[in-house]
């Protein structure tokens, strides 16, 4: 697995300039977590997870208690948890995760946004098995060394440690999420420059320049969708 957790750039850029979209999707996904369990993050992991990855991306208040209050008065607006998979230019991979309302409809618009762009959607699980199902936490003010001894102190796994820019980051496995976030919190550090579970892949390819511009335009077009949350790939971006 490649020790470079390069969509750290990305989703800060994408973050700067399309926020009411993400703030949309955050939204929806905090309605769906609220509404399948508790309300209250104290009481539901997966609403617990979802605002801690809202707060790195610095989704407004207003819109976190709007999408909680929806759930809690009994809103009966339904969604499916989808996930596709599938092929870019030059063989790179996709797995694109959605919140739907209406299958069908996801469904035709992920594989138009891959078709007209070079790639194509595959069967589940062709993609997938290239991927490793990941935590990454990131932090700042610290060393590699002085995280490892705090995730040590607290008892806690850790895949990888290392350091990337002003960063250090942090890769564990999918179920110490909480436990990594718990064993800084224990150290005073509450603030993530990312908290993510994420797919990461195996290992990142380099498309030629015009590959990787139908690339981008690609994963563009289905990021934009409306009931798109996630998108991943293995295609290494550069800076």
């Amino acid at each position: 697995m490649g020790r470079k957790w390069n969509n750290i750039k990305e989703k800060k850029a994408a973050k700067d300039k399309n926020t009411s979209r993400i703030y949309a999707k955050f939204g929806r996904e905090i309605y769906v977590a609220a509404k399948q369990g508790e309300p209250d993050p104290e009481l539901n992991q997966n609403l617990k997870f979802v605002l801690e990855r809202a707060k790195t991306y610095n989704v407004p208040k207003h819109i976190i208690d709007r999408a909680i209050e929806k759930a809690k008065g009994g809103a009966e607006e339904n969604y499916d948890e989808l996930r596709y998979e599938g092929f870019g230019p030059n063989g790179s991979m996709v797995i694109v995760d959605a919140l739907t309302n209406n299958v069908n409809r996801t469904a035709s618009e992920v594989r138009a946004a891959f078709g007209k762009n070079g790639g194509n959607m595959g069967v589940s699980g062709s993609v997938s098995y290239m991927f490793d199902a990941t935590a990454v936490i990131g932090v700042e003010g610290k060393s590699a060394d002085e995280v490892l001894e705090i995730l040590m102190e607290a008892d806690v796994d850790a895949r990888d440690i290392f350091e990337e820019e002003e960063a250090v980051i942090v890769y564990a496995e999918p179920d110490q999420f909480h436990a990594v976030q718990e064993a800084f919190k224990g150290a005073g550090i509450t603030d993530f420059t990312v908290a993510e579970l994420t797919m990461l892949a195996q290992s990142d390819v380099t498309l030629p320049e015009d590959a990787q511009q139908q690339f981008e335009k690609m994963i563009d077009a289905i990021e934009d969708l409306e009931d798109v949350q996630q998108v991943y790939h293995n295609v290494d971006l550069g800076e």
